[in-house]
């Protein structure tokens, strides 16, 4: 439910409830011009905001939570995983896939694990078994990640990831599909749309590597968090995310430096697995 449909609900609740605006927006510890923007869409209300309201018309307490566990989710624009799950985890891949398509820039930060458009079949599969899918929807999330790679290849776009080095030695897979994953890596590091860093570890830092954030065309920002998806679109807080990004793109080997980078520990791994 976004904010239009929340503040058309909340107005309809009053409505029908026959309470007058001033009365509700009284008794909710309000304004009526903050309880009018909040019902004309203007302004988004928080969770707290919505209880007040719902409690001043007087629904259930039933239609009390549902509304309120709205007005958070619309505030925040998080999506639990376990709805996502509920839904289908391969609809993820759809939307992420349509966003894509849409875009003409993506800025990836990833300090913990090898992007989704940049990771081999071995390895999705392994980041995909944390979600205890039933093997088929663990196949159909994975072709559609797949399917989602496609872009790589778009001229159009203008890729830019920005990994940390851990991610290359933090080991989802056994040392041989590690191996191959950062070939991968490497490879697709040569099209002249796509541009991978590494933030080393040698380098001393200025900023945190809190967590991972895609940033769509300056105008969108999705945040993988343990319980959630969270989608910023105020640009005040995108700004946030893209200054964050520049700071550590700014550190990052690139090039032949960051390839170099790859391949030492590439080789590491293969010689584990020699000796293993």
């Amino acid at each position: 439910m976004n904010r239009a449909q929340l503040g058309a609900a909340l107005r309809a609740l009053r409505v029908a409830s026959g309470k007058e605006a001033k009365a509700v927006a009284r008794s909710a510890l309000m304004s009526p011009s903050k309880l009018s923007k909040i019902e004309n869409a203007k302004l988004a209300p928080s969770a707290t905001d919505a209880e007040r309201i719902l409690t001043a018309i007087g629904v259930s307490d039933e239609v009390k939570a549902e509304y309120t566990d709205a007005a958070r989710a619309s505030a925040t624009e998080a999506t639990a995983w376990r709805l996502l799950k509920r839904i289908g985890v391969h609809k993820g891949q759809q939307a992420a896939k349509a966003l894509e398509a849409q875009m003409s820039t993506l800025r990836l930060f990833q300090p913990a694990l090898v992007p989704g458009l940049l990771q081999t079949p071995e390895y999705i599969r392994a980041i995909l078994k944390r979600h205890n899918l039933s093997e088929d929807a663990l196949t159909r999330t994975i072709n559609g990640r797949l399917e989602r790679q496609a872009i790589l290849y778009d001229n159009a776009k203008s890729l830019r990831f920005v990994i940390t080095e851990p991610v290359l030695r933090w080991r989802i897979v056994p040392a041989q599909m590690m191996a191959a994953q950062l070939d991968r890596i490497a490879s697709i590091s040569r099209l002249p749309h796509v541009d991978i860093r590494v933030v080393p570890l040698a380098i001393q830092q200025q900023d945190i590597a809190s967590h991972a954030f895609v940033i769509r065309d300056d105008r969108m920002v999705t945040i993988e968090t343990v319980h959630a998806e969270v989608v910023v679109t105020d640009p005040r807080d995108v700004s946030l995310y893209v200054d964050k990004f520049e700071r550590f793109e700014q550190v990052a080997l690139a090039g032949a430096d960051m390839r170099n980078l790859i391949e030492g520990i590439r080789n590491d791994f293969l010689r584990e697995q020699e000796t293993g």
